[in-house]
């Protein structure tokens, strides 16, 4: 079972050290929605595990592990499989690459901590996974665990928002009385499915933007509620400004209400904020 996961340090002769330190939970930064949505999205396995034994490697066992970092073997019981295919035996083993404390020290991963992981099956039975990040595996909480499925439970929907891969072009039609506009702008679709920006303006009204998943726009559109999948499909793919190639088909002189337009959807949608880098 260990083979795969312990060849690169066993071949060395290598033995497992003994864990002091600081707890990993105590250090931890809490996941923002779009870290769980980058974790979820990308990992084909996610659980909720309870550790049965962690031993860390000694620096000339960790091959690759980057300053400031610890690895681990860990062996874990699964308490809950959140997302996976094929499933889970009870019990798991992985590498984790941890990072250190704020003195250098490195985390303690106790017995019967319990922990939430993003991985990849290895093998054919499961036993051993791969985290899909180094900082894949996060103390796990029963809010946290329940924004994860809630965001899987949207991804596997049949109308899935859908990856946006880029931005297309852009269009702004005055209206026909003073102040009463409507500003398209398309979005590039991973999966080739339309996607538009819509922002109306009428006199003495605020200004009203939604979003459309079809060729047709629906009148009774709205914008994306915060902390949603299609939420952070836009407001962690947007760029900051509108790209040249947006408007090159756009009227010259509407481009600064176009530009109006998507900055009032950009400080609607707010900021895609995360405590671990995109990746």
């Amino acid at each position: 079972m260990r083979i795969w996961l312990a060849a690169a340090f066993m071949s060395l002769g290598g033995t497992f050290a003994a864990i002091p330190c600081e707890s990993l939970a105590a250090q931890a930064l809490p996941l923002t929605f779009a870290d769980a949505a980058d974790l979820s999205l990308q990992a084909p396995v996610v659980a909720h595990v309870r550790i049965a034994r962690a031993s860390r490697l000694k620096p000339a066992e960790a091959i690759g592990v980057g300053p400031g970092r610890t690895r681990y073997y860990v062996e874990a019981d699964v308490v809950s499989l959140i997302r996976g295919a094929q499933g889970l035996p009870a019990r798991i083993s992985y590498l984790a690459d941890m990072a250190n404390d704020a003195a250098g020290r490195a985390v303690k991963l106790r017995k019967k901590d319990e922990f939430l992981i993003f991985a990849d099956r290895q093998g054919t039975t499961g036993s051993e996974v791969r985290l899909v990040a180094t900082d894949a595996q996060v103390p796990y909480t029963a809010a946290g665990a329940d924004r994860v499925r809630a965001i899987l439970r949207e991804a596997t929907a049949r109308d899935a928002a859908p990856r946006i891969a880029g931005i297309g072009r852009a269009f702004h039609v005055p209206g026909s009385l003073p102040g009463e506009s409507e500003t398209q702008i398309f979005l590039m679709a991973a999966d080739g499915r339309p996607v538009s920006l819509n922002v109306l303006r009428r006199p003495g009204e605020t200004p009203r933007w939604a979003v459309s998943l079809s060729e047709i726009v629906d009148e009774s559109a709205t914008a994306p509620r915060p902390d949603t999948l299609l939420w952070y499909r836009l407001a962690c793919s947007l760029p900051q400004s509108l790209p040249p190639q947006s408007l090159a088909e756009a009227d010259p002189a509407t481009a600064p209400a176009i530009q109006a337009d998507y900055q009032l959807i950009k400080m609607s949608l707010g900021p895609c904020t995360r405590s671990r880098p995109a990746r």
